[in-house]
């Protein structure tokens, strides 16, 4: 789109917003989606104890960004609010469904008595299993424009997996940072074992959203484009090979580079979010609705703009205060 409208600042500022929020939910609670999903790689109670503290002062607010992702996209882009919730329905209730489960699971975890503490982690397991699959299906149906087949349906569960895989690595990596001992030696083992699927589902989803679309293909293969964009891919691989190198060295003695895998992994979540938006802009729906054709009134974007800038800082105020205050390795899980 070589021309804006008039007045395309507010539909452009609430895609930002949005994207900005989506991107922020996609790092924060994909870690803690990521240590649900690997809870019971291990039999230890007390090492999933302290895989539970090492999450407990943070998922709940990290789940905020999800809240002001969807809202934003129902209040200025109506249309496209309608028009994605229908096509993806079914994985998006599959997903409120494991965040409620997760949510019930880690209450009466703490409460349990001990023999049935087990039966609890599995909930919360499957529960973050099911929150990522089902996130990884809408985005593997949102990059094919929600084509309906099974070579579509196909690569939606295949988008499925790489996202539980994906989400898998960044908690391993929480998990490094903010574990000790045993906890962070199996920590960089579960890493590895996620780091090369999740490479190979980048490769496959970066390979079929040009091929699916001629005008992203465009996008990425023209001249000059495609040398402004090579520093995205090969950054991607560069962060990969990275975090290769560091987990085999892991854990070191003296914990001083603990952070960077957790660091690497959430690059390449934002180098691949990146990645993404420019492939779609300015399509709030693949190749079928742009933001500025969503977009609510003006006179209706304004009166949000003015509500979203005085909550987005209070939302980021306590996100800095939750990490400022909980930070360093987790120790004993406590409920009292």
């Amino acid at each position: 789109m070589d021309t804006l409208p008039p007045g395309a600042w507010l539909p452009i500022t609430f895609a930002v917003l949005m994207a900005v929020a989506m991107l922020l939910y996609a790092v924060l609670d994909g870690f803690d989606l990521g240590v649900g999903i690997l809870l019971r790689a291990t039999e230890d109670e007390p090492t999933r104890d302290r895989m539970v503290a090492s999450i407990g002062p943070f998922w709940d607010a990290n789940e905020t960004w999800l809240v002001l992702g969807v809202g934003l996209l129902l209040v200025a882009f109506p249309a496209a609010h309608g028009l994605i919730l229908t096509a993806l329905y079914i994985p998006v209730a599959l997903m409120l469904m494991g965040l409620i489960l997760r949510g019930v699971a880690f209450e009466f975890r703490a409460k349990a008595p001990a023999p049935q503490k087990p039966r609890w982690d599995m909930v919360f397991q499957g529960g973050s299993i099911i929150a990522a699959f089902s996130q990884g299906w809408m985005l593997g149906s949102y990059i094919l424009g929600f084509a309906e087949g099974w070579l579509a349906f196909g690569f939606a569960m295949l988008t499925g997996v790489f996202t539980v895989s994906a989400y898998a690595l960044i908690g391993a990596c929480w998990l490094v940072w903010r574990g000790e001992g045993a906890l962070q030696l199996l920590a960089a083992q579960w890493a590895r074992r996620a780091l090369y699927i999740s490479w190979a589902g980048v490769l496959v989803v970066s390979a079929t959203t040009p091929i699916v679309s001629p005008r992203i293909f465009e996008r990425w293969f023209s001249l000059p484009e495609l040398l402004g964009l090579a520093p995205i891919p090969l950054a991607t691989g560069g962060l990969f090979l990275l975090l290769h190198i560091f987990l085999r060295r892991f854990p070191r003695v003296d914990n001083s580079l603990d952070w960077v895998p957790f660091a690497a992994t959430a690059a390449i979540f934002v180098l691949c979010f990146q990645g993404l938006a420019y492939s779609f802009w300015p399509y709030v729906v693949p190749e079928k609705l742009t933001i500025f054709a969503a977009a609510s009134a003006p006179e209706s974007l304004k009166i949000i703009l003015v509500g979203a800038l005085a909550v987005l800082p209070m939302i980021g105020l306590y996100t800095f205060f939750i990490w400022r205050i909980f930070g360093g390795k987790a120790r004993e899980l406590r409920y009292y």
